[in-house]
């Protein structure tokens, strides 16, 4: 699944931003441009490319997913966000997702024959907290997505997300920890929470990476990156098998 990043740089917002990947990949990299300064990558017209042959480069079917190093609604882009929907209209054949932060904006950001949404976009709301889920999630629900997706990652704290998905709006709830330098410990008993009411909901969950620091039975455990993956499936797993 192509990541699509049509602009990359984004701001910190909230708690969950803290140790955000993007501003450390770019230091990693020694970036040209400060991480805070939004600009157009080359990327910007991906799913509509051509290949040599003058047929699409991806194919129908092609699920993308949208700003892994920005935010589809960041201010900067309020002027290149039409061509975005211009694409994803032409595209009309393909899957395309996108999370956020600033949820706040989706209503002055939707195009005009938005409607009820468009039937190939899911929109993902970001609550790394009780606090951002109960500022966020009211807004989320109020607005015309077809598919939504709530995700709780950076997860800070437990999460009570009950009332939210007793509306039955909500599609799937994926969680996951913090990677990188100076992590905060994800305890696997709020994953477990989160997950018992997802269950008792009947909404889907998902818990896809453990973060650099995970905290299970007790004991805080370092995580290396290239298993935080695995050891989340693998938890997971445990604890469907034993219910």
């Amino acid at each position: 699944m192509p990541v699509w990043n049509p602009w990359h740089g984004c701001h910190k917002i909230s708690a969950g931003c803290m140790h955000c990947y993007m501003f450390r990949g770019d230091a990693q990299r020694g970036a040209s441009r400060p991480s805070d300064e939004v600009h157009r990558t080359s990327a910007f017209n991906l799913p509509v490319r051509r290949d040599r042959s003058g047929g699409r480069k991806f194919p129908s079917g092609t699920h993308f997913w949208l700003c892994f190093t920005s935010d589809l609604l960041i201010e900067e882009a309020d002027c290149w966000r039409d061509d975005i929907w211009q694409m994803i209209r032409l595209r009309y054949d393909c899957r395309f997702t996108f999370f956020t932060k600033r949820i706040e904006r989706l209503a002055s950001c939707l195009p005009d024959d938005w409607g009820d949404g468009y039937p190939n976009v899911a929109v993902g709301c970001t609550v790394e907290n009780q606090e951002c889920a109960r500022r966020r999630l009211p807004v989320f629900l109020s607005l015309p997505i077809p598919h939504r997706m709530v995700m709780v990652e950076p997860m800070l704290e437990a999460v009570d997300l009950r009332e939210y998905l007793a509306t039955g709006l909500i599609e799937q709830v994926s969680a996951g920890g913090e990677s990188g330098p100076g992590a905060r410990p994800l305890d696997f008993e709020w994953v477990k929470d989160l997950y018992e009411q997802c269950r008792a909901a009947g909404v889907e969950f998902s818990f896809h990476q453990t973060g650099a620091r995970f905290v299970k039975d007790g004991r805080d455990y370092a995580i290396p990156r290239e298993l935080q993956h695995s050891q989340a499936e693998r938890a997971m797993a445990l604890l469907r098998a034993m219910r």
